[in-house]
């Protein structure tokens, strides 16, 4: 691929990254209330999970997903339930510091690397940004159109996990006095809370 292309397509993907959406604000959220491995952990989930939709697009399943309203509405439906157990959760523990001993234990953080996946898995957003944009970035001049897709979605997949954790070190510094403070701390549950629930009303709010 011309390197031009490369570029044009790596610029869009971290602007496209770094935009406000489920996932960067599910890392900042971890980053803060628990510490950098916790962000990064996610980002790890995360990243799984666009290894998937990445795979899933270059092959022509998520052309599938798009093409059925039923299997579509069942990725939404599905995420924004998964999205609104995690806010109750959060609200069931509003009155508990986010920041405790369990947060360094081994099950926590891979509780968390799966929570990233399942939220990633569950988003057909996810599905419909790949489907749309990788197409734009190919041409049949330059050999095989999936696997020019398969090459940019491995691209995007590398500048996403280096900007979910860049953005995890920058939310843990700044995170680093309501880690400190047992008050604001708890406020932390209530806030991720009402962010999954924001968040689960937009994914439901989404069309093909």
């Amino acid at each position: 691929m011309d390197f031009v292309v490369i570029l044009s397509f790596l610029s869009t993907a971290v602007i496209l990254t770094l935009a406000p959406g489920p996932d960067i604000i599910f890392v900042i959220a971890q980053s803060i209330s628990q510490d950098i491995k916790a962000g990064i952990t996610t980002a790890c989930g995360l990243c799984t999970g666009l290894l998937v939709h990445i795979t899933a697009a270059t092959i022509g399943i998520s052309a599938v997903i798009y093409q059925s309203s039923a299997a579509f509405s069942f990725v939404k439906y599905a995420g924004a339930v998964y999205l609104l157990y995690l806010a109750w959760h959060a609200f069931r523990n509003k009155e508990q510091a986010v920041f405790s001993a369990r947060s360094t234990s081994i099950i926590h953080y891979k509780d968390l690397y799966k929570k990233g996946i399942i939220m990633n898995l569950l988003n057909p957003k996810v599905s419909l940004f790949f489907l749309a944009l990788l197409p734009q970035f190919t041409n049949t001049s330059n050999g095989s159109v999936a696997l020019q897709m398969l090459g940019l979605g491995l691209i995007f997949l590398i500048q996403a996990f280096l900007v979910f954790s860049t953005v995890s070190l920058l939310a843990h510094k700044a995170g680093t006095f309501i880690r400190n403070n047992p008050a604001f701390s708890r406020q932390m549950n209530v806030i991720q809370g009402t962010l999954f629930t924001l968040i689960s009303l937009q994914l439901l709010l989404t069309q093909k």
